[in-house]
């Protein structure tokens, strides 16, 4: 049975994500855009669990990684932020701290 990401080791978490991120690049390649989409999640998750939730602050907001949105986060459970995304504020939604990046100051 596979381990789960929370019980991986670092070491483990990067062999994980290589091999992820290997199978996605085929996945690009062959044009099967719904498995790459379900391996960048993968990708995603496993790379939360290599961070330390209390850099994330709940009352924060971040910019959601590979697009212009930001994400307010009202609390934290584990490795996910959960908040909403400024353009929708009516709705909550849960996500892996990974996708946070800290907003540019100035």
């Amino acid at each position: 049975m596979e381990k789960r990401y929370s019980q991986m080791t670092t070491h483990e978490l990067n062999t994980e994500i290589a091999g992820l991120s290997e199978k996605a690049r085929k996945a690009e390649q062959l044009g099967i855009i719904n498995e790459l989409a379900v391996l960048e999640r993968k990708i995603a998750m496993a790379k939360a669990y290599l961070l330390n939730p209390e850099d994330f602050s709940p009352g924060e907001t971040y910019i959601v990684d590979g697009s212009e949105d930001e994400f307010y986060i009202n609390y934290l459970n584990g490795v996910f932020a959960w908040g909403y995304r400024t353009s929708a504020p009516d709705q909550e939604e849960a996500l892996p701290i990974s996708v946070l990046q800290q907003k540019k100051q100035g």
